[in-house]
């Protein structure tokens, strides 16, 4: 292994095979979520996407990030997310192709919250006014570069 790729897996990185293995585990969450097979009357014909799913190193650990359409319910359809946890390792298991089935962790996935705020932050007229200043700023900067 490279000094380099050593250094990225320390910073927190994933390397390749942690991210086609997430990637294959969001495809099968997703279609075992479409199919409604769950017992789980908390589950069945709710709409749950899988935004991702982030994986250890070993493989032998995922995080499911889940939201359900519009938001609603989140409480109630994490906690059958998580009470059906074995249920969905071990269909996952049986299609992935992995040596091991991981164990899978289900979690709301906050970036669209937190991408809001950040919206909300940005169009505030304090924040506006000083994003606009410093775009001027950068603009005669630029300016004086070609000038000079």
């Amino acid at each position: 292994m490279s000094r380099r790729r050593q250094s990225e897996r320390e910073k927190g990185g994933h390397s390749q095979r942690q991210l086609r293995v997430g990637e294959e585990l969001r495809h099968l969450l997703a279609e075992l979520l479409e199919r409604g097979e769950m017992r789980d009357p908390d589950l069945r014909g709710a709409s749950i996407t899988v935004t991702s799913v982030d994986v250890s190193p070993d493989l032998r650990n995922a995080t499911a990030f889940v939201m359900p359409l519009g938001g609603q319910h989140e409480d109630r359809l994490l906690a059958a997310m998580r009470r059906a946890a074995p249920w969905f390792r071990a269909r996952v298991g049986e299609r992935a192709g992995l040596r091991y089935a991981p164990e899978i962790r289900f979690e709301i996935d906050r970036t669209f919250d937190e991408a809001d705020r950040i919206g909300a932050l940005l169009r505030r007229p304090d924040v506006a006014r000083d994003i606009e200043e410093s775009g001027r700023d950068i603009e005669s900067a630029d300016r004086d570069a070609k000038d000079g």
